[in-house]
């Protein structure tokens, strides 16, 4: 499958879900589907497609399957094991660059999925470690989720803006929900986290914040979506417009914090006190090839990429389109 991105269908919008109707039972090319996810805040709206009957009303069922991170989810992706994932858009756009899933068709974005806001994407030490600012971070082992990721990317760009040497900290990887317990046994000096994990560590374990990796030159930046292969868009159109259908919806609930909050408690395993203080980014309802292109030029500029790379190949068409 040639991957080209259809004339004006690069955007998932509103417009794009009100002029497609729900597909009826039966009518999509594959009911279940069986979606990568991480246990994080970020994948709220599809807990709540899935709650709110989403998902159901366009004729899916989704099956959540915990993953590690979304260049771990993009093995599945390939081998089938998985239909759909949610992942960071650097491990997508470093895989399609080096023809990950050439094999498949190539990788397709169906939908955006989170943004960055300040307080939402944390480096943490220990409350008694002399880590107590970026500089201290030089030479020290710093626990992440997978390496080569949006967390390495952000990371290093804060680092650097800090004028501090990203070259000289050494990665671990470590699940998120173990980043807490890394920190705190000695396994990794400070831990790169997300919500609800952030929050998590800071109440029960006084963990202080060394560098804020959504700010400055990441400010803003798109954090991550969802994907499929060429092959499944090809082979299922129907069912990847009704997810997209459904997840918009997902999305746009999103906003309402407290029912995100129970929900974290539920698929996230956090109690609700940390529920409640968490730090939200934001929830686009649009894949935007402007947007996204900044990831892929950062990137490039700290060598997550060789050459330019042109993310608007990879979106696939809004429903309806």
């Amino acid at each position: 499958m040639v991957l080209t991105a259809v004339a004006g269908c690069g955007v998932l919008g509103g417009a794009a879900e009100e002029t497609a109707g729900p597909a009826a039972p039966g009518e999509v090319e594959k009911s279940r589907i069986r979606l990568g996810l991480l246990p994080i805040l970020d994948v709220a709206p599809v807990h709540i497609a899935i709650k709110r009957g989403y998902f159901e009303q366009e004729g899916l069922e989704v099956e959540p399957i915990t993953i590690q991170g979304g260049a771990a989810a993009i093995p599945g992706l390939v081998s089938g094991d998985l239909d759909m994932t949610f992942g960071n858009f650097v491990s997508f756009f470093a895989a399609q660059a080096k023809e990950t899933a050439k094999n498949v068709g190539g990788l397709r974005l169906i939908m955006d999925g989170y943004q960055a806001k300040p307080e939402m994407f944390l480096v943490l030490a220990k409350a008694d470690s002399d880590i107590k600012s970026p500089k201290d971070l030089e030479g020290k082992t710093l626990g992440i989720n997978t390496t080569r990721n949006i967390a390495e990317l952000t990371f290093r760009a804060t680092l650097e803006a800090n004028n501090v040497d990203p070259g000289k900290v050494t990665f671990k990887e470590v699940p998120l929900p173990d980043m807490e317990a890394a920190v705190e046994n000695g396994v990794v000096d400070a831990a790169f986290s997300s919500e609800p994990f952030i929050t998590r560590a800071q109440r029960n374990s006084g963990q202080i914040a060394v560098l804020d990796a959504a700010s400055g030159p990441t400010d803003g930046i798109p954090i991550a979506g969802y994907g499929t292969t060429g092959k499944f868009l090809q082979d299922n159109p129907k069912t990847v417009a009704a997810f997209q259908r459904a997840l918009v919806k997902g999305q746009r609930d999103a906003g309402d914090q407290p029912l995100v909050r129970q929900l974290l408690t539920e698929y996230a395993k956090v109690d609700s006190e940390t529920a409640a203080l968490v730090h939200f980014g934001e929830f686009p309802t649009t894949l935007d090839a402007t947007r996204l292109q900044r990831v892929a030029d950062l990137m490039k500029t700290y060598g997550l990429l060789e050459t330019k790379f042109d993310v608007a190949l990879m979106l696939a068409p809004a429903p309806g389109s």
